[in-house]
């Protein structure tokens, strides 16, 4: 079966950085559009940021955009995401998810948690 395992979470200060990480298994993930989304407590799961199954192309939420950076590794069926500068407000459980051919967020990891204190 498909699976989606994020890790590189924890606990820093607001300015440090992070690198998460997600393996994929049970599926061609070549094929599939990863994404970052997160969740803070009480509020909503938001989208973070996706790239292309190529990786060619990107797309960042606008309260990331120049501090996070997303990449893959097709060879390693993985996921990254950069996170420099972080700020309090980052603070969430952070999932990966793979968007294959019904163009929806098919698969999700059960989430790594980053906190991020002043």
């Amino acid at each position: 079966q498909v699976q989606l395992v994020e890790s590189g979470g924890g606990s820093v200060q607001s300015g440090a950085s992070l690198r998460l990480s997600c393996v994929a298994s049970g599926l061609t993930f070549s094929t599939y559009v990863m994404g970052w989304f997160r969740q803070a407590p009480g509020k909503e799961r938001e989208f973070v940021v996706s790239i292309s199954q190529s990786g060619g192309f990107t797309s960042y939420a606008e309260s990331v955009k120049g501090r996070f950076t997303i990449s893959r590794d097709n060879a390693k069926n993985t996921v990254y995401l950069q996170m420099n500068s972080l700020k309090p407000e980052d603070t969430a459980v952070y999932y990966c998810a793979a968007k294959g051919p019904s163009y929806q967020y098919d698969y999700w990891g059960q989430g790594t948690q980053v906190t991020v204190s002043s």
